[in-house]
């Protein structure tokens, strides 16, 4: 697939570092292509940087991994989104997208009718650079409306490195996925089990 990247942090970078190994092409939509974070990334023959309207709108895939609040923002320069798969991997926890409850949201408003699903926020960074414990690729989560979208997101969730990607449901599930993540930061950050600590639903034989 052609997969733009709106954000090359540190969620953006290992998803595109893991992606490629797959034979994805990776597009990465900067403002400063000069200066931005994640340099690195550029010495991939793959791995391309372009203004984020000329990346979107050469990709198939579109991952915004920016700050939520930015969102609402970002969507009205990049153009014709029609015929994309947009993916909503940020989280609104301590700020939304004003005046949208989520990234999701504001995505749905920004492109009617375009495919968006809300996959890539439940976990942190080092889970994306490795999602193996044990030898087993932990689970992924996502949720939203469109079913092609969430097609996408599965398989990309296991080009990752992913287990399962589970549905949590439509749209009125997204926010409720976004508590999901704020359970992973609780137990990570505040609660200081440390960030090497993952999510795995195990499931009883019938």
């Amino acid at each position: 697939m052609k997969i733009a990247i709106i954000g090359t942090g540190n969620v953006g970078s290992a998803l595109a570092r893991n992606w490629v190994t797959q034979g994805h092409e990776i597009q990465l939509g900067v403002r400063d292509t000069g200066g931005f974070k994640g340099q690195e990334l550029r010495e991939h023959p793959r791995i391309s940087v372009h203004p984020p309207r000329e990346a979107v709108q050469a990709a198939e895939v579109v991952l915004f991994a920016i700050p939520a609040p930015a969102m609402a923002g970002i969507t009205r320069d990049l153009g014709d989104l029609a015929g994309k798969v947009l993916i909503d991997a940020t989280n609104a926890i301590v700020q939304g997208p004003d005046p949208y409850p989520t990234g999701y949201h504001a995505l749905v408003d920004a492109a009617p009718g375009v495919q968006v699903v809300k996959c890539f926020n439940s976990t942190g960074f080092e889970n994306m650079i490795n999602p193996v414990y044990d030898g087993e690729g932990i689970d992924m989560f996502m949720a939203g409306a469109s079913a092609e979208a969430k097609s996408v997101a599965q398989q990309l969730a296991r080009d990752a490195g992913f287990g399962a990607c589970w549905d949590f449901g439509g749209e009125e599930r997204v926010e409720l996925l976004e508590k999901f993540a704020l359970s992973w930061i609780n137990l990570a950050i505040f609660q200081k089990h440390g960030r090497g600590i993952a999510f795995k639903v195990l499931q009883r034989d019938q």
